[in-house]
């Protein structure tokens, strides 16, 4: 069976993350699996591609600088017949617009998977997405709430789309040297690892950290990613009188050497469709503090992995911070656990073997 992959690249973020265990995972099942990139050249495509080669997966890139581009929809259609994939497996949603035409163009069956719940999913797109979906023979959910939000809120036939949670047996490796953080000799670091938008809730990360240093002054947090956020979280924290307790480093290239580093990971989205970096700190056996929303129960098992809070409550986040920081070996118990549930629920050869089932259903 030959797969081709579709997805718009500017960066590494979960999506892409997954499709570089993915890919390889397949291959090894023998999958015959391709990859066409759409790449955003605002962003940082080239360190995917990068990652893609070293693990021996064909791919070709084309240039996707605007969103609707009658020249690519030729480019996407001349590469699809040239590989000649008997599934076209298509992720977000420039990838289902042209991925879509591909299917049609080549006579390939079609899987979507939808990596996130974003309201606007849920606006008038939705329109877009469920012409889109029937084409397609199955749509994959990255958990059971995107699963439900697809069917409930987007409105897809709830007969085409299943459940294949994302795979991770180990960090990221490192693609530079650690990144080195002014920290002070008894600093506490809380990590949060994710883009500086919204969606992520790192004001009220940066509001509980105000709070959190009443009790612990030496609590610093560092948030590894970028993002249109940056300014308005360093103004809030200088607001605040706690600017050089937020460290903002940008991307890091040994987010495990962060993790294993700090005492917890902080994760308080407003919404989220599967949030990666909760694996990743699982996997560094450290626990996680997060917002009780979207997917995130379904993988961090709240009281036993980590601690579980109401969205946008800065109070909230704060004293489920401070207790474990009250508390160390409480703390490292969730840790310990957390390692023990990823490694178990949500293994690589996992994720393969039921997406390998979706496309022998197809």
């Amino acid at each position: 069976m030959r797969a081709l992959h579709l997805h718009r690249i500017g960066g590494i973020g979960g999506s892409e993350r997954h499709l570089l265990a993915l890919l390889p995972a397949l291959r090894e099942r023998g999958v015959d699996a391709h990859f066409l990139g759409l790449d955003d050249p605002a962003l940082a495509p080239d360190p995917f591609y990068r990652e893609l080669a070293a693990a021996g997966v064909p791919f070709e890139r084309l240039p996707c600088p605007r969103d609707l581009d009658p020249g690519l929809v030729r480019a996407v259609v001349r590469s699809a017949r040239a590989t000649r994939p008997d599934l076209v497996h298509t992720h977000l949603v420039h990838g289902d617009v042209y991925g879509t035409l591909a299917a049609l163009a080549t006579g390939a069956r079609l899987v979507s998977t939808k990596h996130n719940d974003d309201p606007f999913r849920a606006g008038p797109f939705r329109f877009a997405e469920r012409a889109l979906t029937l084409r397609a023979a199955r749509v994959i959910a990255i958990t059971d709430a995107l699963r439900r939000f697809n069917v409930e809120r987007v409105g897809l036939p709830a007969v085409k789309v299943v459940t294949v949670h994302y795979g991770m047996d180990a960090p990221p490796a490192a693609w530079s040297a650690p990144a080195r953080l002014p920290l002070a000799e008894d600093a506490r670091l809380l990590v949060a690892v994710c883009r500086l938008d919204r969606q992520k809730g790192l004001d009220v990360a940066v509001q509980a950290l105000a709070q959190v240093r009443e009790r612990h002054p030496t609590t610093v947090l560092a948030v590894l990613g970028e993002g249109p956020e940056r300014a308005a979280l360093t103004a809030l924290a200088h607001e605040l009188g706690i600017g050089g307790a937020l460290l903002l480093p940008g991307r890091v290239g040994d987010v495990a050497a962060v993790l294993r580093a700090a005492e917890l990971l902080v994760h308080p989205a407003r919404w989220e469709g599967f949030g990666l970096a909760l694996l990743e700190a699982m996997l560094c056996a450290r626990p996680v503090v997060a917002s009780r929303v979207s997917s995130i129960p379904e993988i961090v098992a709240d009281g036993e992995t980590g601690l579980l809070v109401p969205p946008d409550d800065a109070t909230a986040l704060a004293a489920a911070v401070g207790r474990l920081l009250d508390d160390p070996a409480f703390a490292s118990r969730l840790g310990a656990a957390g390692a023990e549930r990823a490694r178990a629920e949500f293994s690589v050869a996992r994720m393969a073997e039921q997406t390998l089932a979706v496309y022998d259903s197809v």
